[in-house]
Order: C-alpha cells, then structure tokens, then sequence
C-alpha cells in the first residue's frame, strides 16, 4: 500500500472540513421553519453548498475563498435563510493563517456593513430587527476569535520555520568548525613529519653531491615526492582553512599567483581591463580561487612553457581566463578532478558560467563569466 504523501493528507483533511461544515450548514436550515419551495429557497440551500465546499480550496486560494464564502453569506441571508456564517469564519481563519490580515480585515468590514442589508431585503423587517438578525449570523467576537487563531498558527509555523533555519545553521557552523579542528590537526601532525622527510632527503643529496658521490635515483625520487607532498599538503590546507579567521584573498592577490608560477619556471602574464575595486567580495574571492586552481594545475600537470590571466572586468560581468601551451590536445576530454568542480560550484553558486577544456591549438584553457552588482 502506497504511503500517503503529505499534499494528498491535506487534501483529505481539507475535503473533509468542507464537507463537515457543509453538512451542518444545510442541517441548520432545514431545521428552521421555512414555508415553500420556490426558487429563493433553492438558490438559499445552493449558496449554503457553494460556500461550505469552497472551503476545500482554503489553503491555496485562501483569499478567493473568503470572497466565495462572504459573497454567499450575503446571498443566503437576503433569500431570508438565518443561518450562521460559519464557513466564512473558516474562510477567515484560512486566510489570517495565509498572511492576509489586510484583505481580510477589509473584507469582514464590508460582511459586518452588508448583512443587515441583506437582512432588509429578507422580507419586511424593521432596521432594528434586521441589526439583530445580522448580528446572530456573524457576532464581532466570532471574527476577532477567527483571526487570532489564524495569527497565532501562523506565528507557530513562522516560529516553527526559523527555529528548523537555526538548527541547520547551527548544523554548518559545527561542520565548518570541525572543518577547522581537523585542519589544524592535520597541520601539526603530518606538516612536520613531511618537512622531516624532506629535509632529511635534501640533506643526503647535498652531502652526496659535496663527496662528489652518485645520487641514488631513490634518493632523488624521495626528495621530490617530499616537496610535491608539501606543496598538496599546503595548498589542502589553505582550502580547508578558508574562513573568516584568515584575510580574505581576492584581486589584488592574484598578481602574486602569477610571480609564484613565474618563479617555477612557467612564462606568465596577467592583464586586467576595467576597474574590479568595487566589486562584491564573493566574486573578489571566487576570481581569485579561479586563478589559483587555474595556475596550480599549470605548474604540476600540464608540462606548459607559458601561461596567461586575462581578467576583463565589465561593468556587468566579470570575466576571467586563464589558457596555457601544455600537453592537453584538443580531442583529448577533461577529467573532472576536484579542483575543476570545486570552481564549478563556485562559479555557479554566484549565477555565473565556467568552460574549461582543451585549446584548439593545444594547451589548456579556463573561462569563468560571473554576474556582477556593483555597489554604488
């Protein structure tokens, strides 16, 4: 048997409470004594139906409900049918329930001016007859109570909302702070015992070198896995440690990206075009962890002899580009490594657009397009 689904229990329950209210509505008016069966009283039980069922849709057109019910309230009562508006005290409920305190409010003051009106026009009723019988059909007190329960629920669910927001945010704060925990620790442990291994390494092939001994190829491989080790360990770490305890990197610091890839042998140029002073400080940091993957994976993976950073900045869009001359071909497809998602997600987060991939004429080449509202 097939769960029923959350949408499906509301439709029920509201079917049911349209029908309930219904069913006591035209059992009032049939127990009231009424001579005849001409067409008013037909149209009298047709509007107690119409009003009592329209309350199945109270939750999705609350405030097209309280006009049905209020317009059928005044229509049974001007065909002489002195029953209680209680569907459009539901219909009140719903929609102070739905945020719509204004229009309901507006509309329970035309019911309250219009239902001795349609008193009068029941049958030959004195103006203080008629007060009274409108009175009996809808009492202020019967409102105000329909529309404090409504604003009460809607506060619980509001309270409710915020108090589900707080714990998913108290949620993410402990994992960013577990993030960090972990991020420290990994520094204390393994960044010393790595910088053991390679000093170490660095010392036997210096010593070697000095006795004018050959350098064991083992002894070579353990000192650059030694180097490549600490350059993963730290660029892991200023991910990890990205948060609001270190200064923020942004477009000022990418010149020194690109003295960084200069200084391991690799021919790079960066331009920039526009004023990029004022943009907002999540585009600021996302060009710069762009270039930075961008750049990182020039020096290890791509073999490329030349790099460059173009950062076009528009009064629009920011757009960034970084192309290199190394191995890629160009039928050759990406692999999807964590640094090309981790810029994708960035990207994306901020409504902009990344292409990354092989260069038509070889190399590699990324372009990231991220919207941009300046403040003034």
């Amino acid at each position: 048997m097939k769960e029923v689904t959350a949408g499906a229990r509301r439709w029920y329950v509201d079917g049911a409470v349209a029908l309930g209210v219904t069913a006591a509505l035209l059992v009032t008016a049939a127990s009231a004594p009424r001579p005849g069966t001409g067409p008013a009283v037909v149209a009298g039980y047709g509007l107690l139906a119409a009003g009592g069922l329209a309350l199945a849709l109270r939750r999705r057109m609350p405030r097209a409900v309280l006009a049905v019910t209020g317009a059928c309230a005044i229509g049974y009562q001007a065909v002489d049918f002195d029953v209680p508006v209680v569907a459009y005290l539901f219909a009140v409920y719903a929609a102070v329930r739905a945020g719509h305190r204004a229009v309901t409010a507006v509309a329970s003051v035309l019911m309250l001016a219009a239902l001795p009106v349609a008193a009068l026009l029941a049958g030959p009723y004195g103006v203080g007859e008629a007060l009274a019988r409108a009175r009996g059909a809808l009492e202020i007190a019967w409102l105000v109570a329909a529309g404090a329960a409504g604003e009460a629920l809607r506060q619980a669910e509001r309270r409710a909302d915020e108090a589900e927001r707080t714990r998913e945010e108290v949620a993410r704060r402990r994992a960013d702070e577990e993030r960090l925990r972990i991020a420290r620790e990994l520094h204390d442990s393994l960044t010393h015992q790595i910088s053991v291994v390679k000093v170490q390494s660095e010392v036997a092939v210096h010593v070697a070198r000095r006795r004018g001994e050959e350098v064991p190829a083992a002894l070579l491989a353990i000192q650059e896995a030694g180097r490549e080790a600490s350059r993963e360990l730290r660029a892991t770490l200023e991910a990890l440690r990205d948060d609001d305890t270190a200064p923020p990197r942004g477009l000022a610091d990418v010149p020194e990206l690109v003295d960084r890839v200069r200084a391991l042998g690799v021919a790079a140029s960066l331009t920039v075009e526009g004023r990029g002073a004022d943009v907002p400080a999540a585009v600021d940091r996302t060009v710069y962890r762009i270039v930075q993957e961008s750049l990182t994976n020039v020096a290890r993976h791509s073999g490329a002899a030349t790099a460059t950073v173009r950062i076009d900045c528009r009064p629009e869009l920011l757009a960034v580009r970084v192309d290199d001359d190394g191995r890629a071909a160009p039928a050759a497809s990406p692999v999807p490594g964590l640094g090309l998602l981790g810029m994708r997600e960035r990207v994306t987060a901020l409504g902009g657009r990344l292409s990354a991939g092989p260069r038509d004429g070889g190399g590699f080449s990324v372009l990231a397009e991220l919207p941009v509202e300046r403040t003034p």
